[in-house]
């Protein structure tokens, strides 16, 4: 599954007067699933900010669908960026003409992409079991909309479905419990990095693998890129031996945006590459609507 959210609803509250305050007009994502869902709980009189940024350079923005497979391949994270322990699963690679999203009963379902989406794909990686400690799973998504307002809509929608899913079935024995999450815009905390960074924490449970598990899921837009990890604890692993094996790998992913996406700073001088402390809201933290989900893919 690429995509699964629940929030305080005070964070999400706040996120929300972020990306709809201050609205303009041109491009919208408002013919996506999610930018359709956010229009509506506002009645289509406001839409998400999406304020450019000295980072990208707009000429290097993908606008075809093979530019943003080709850009996602350069982008997204292999086992490497997780750690020596980190292995490839079986699938490896989501179907990239499709993706998770968000439906009633807080079940996630996969769908064909909407029209402000170019292309996204997601890879699962593992940490086998060893000894007393059961295996580990890990997931890492990139997307590519059409513009940075439909990657906008998207933060948006997922803000608004949370309120209402602190539980979430990814499908039939399979599911995350007791989610809370934070949101950070760019300046707050320590996101430096990112135009907005979201970060989720849970348990996920498995009819089959068994549970509660601490889950943690993160992501971060760049632009019209959306990143995001997540990981899905086992037997014996303690919640800060997950947060390390992600808190590196969505920065790296950020960066290798950044570079592909060549912007410049203030100063006329490409920006620097971001410490992998600053890319989320808080110390710590790594980093689907729209999620990556932890367990392999519906």
């Amino acid at each position: 599954m690429a995509y699964a959210r629940g929030l305080h609803i005070s964070s999400a509250l706040v996120m929300c007067g972020l990306l709809l305050v201050g609205c303009t007009g041109g491009e919208s994502g408002g013919d996506t699933e999610t930018g359709a869902a956010s229009d509506a709980s506002t009645g289509g009189d406001a839409s998400p900010t999406a304020s450019p940024t000295t980072e990208t350079d707009p000429a290097k923005q993908p606008r075809t669908a093979d530019q943003a497979r080709a850009l996602i391949g350069k982008v997204i994270a292999g086992p490497e960026l997780f750690g020596p322990e980190v292995v490839r699963t079986t699938p490896y690679e989501s179907d990239p003409s499709r993706w998770a999203v968000l439906g009633d009963g807080c079940t996630w379902h996969l769908a064909e992409l909407p029209a402000g989406v170019l292309a996204t794909l997601t890879r699962h990686f593992e940490v086998p079991a060893e000894g007393a400690k059961g295996p580990v799973r890990l997931s890492a998504t990139v997307t590519v909309h059409r513009t940075a307002l439909d990657a906008a809509w998207e933060q948006a929608g997922m803000l608004e479905e949370s309120l209402g899913c602190k539980e979430e079935l990814l499908r039939p024995g399979e599911r995350l419990t007791e989610l809370s999450s934070t949101a950070f815009a760019r300046g707050e905390g320590l996101n430096s990095s990112s135009d907005e960074f979201l970060e989720e924490t849970g348990l996920c449970v498995s009819d089959s693998r068994g549970g509660p598990y601490p889950y943690k899921w993160d992501q971060a837009t760049l632009d019209s890129v959306v990143i995001s990890t997540s990981v899905c604890g086992g037997r014996g692993r303690e919640a800060d031996e997950l947060s390390t094996l992600v808190q590196g790998a969505l920065p790296k992913m950020l960066v290798r945006a950044k570079s592909e996406l060549g912007g410049l700073d203030g100063s006329g001088s490409f920006s620097p590459e971001p410490d992998a402390s600053d890319a989320s809201g808080s110390e710590g933290a790594s980093t689907p609507g729209a999620k990556s989900d932890p367990e392999g893919g519906a």
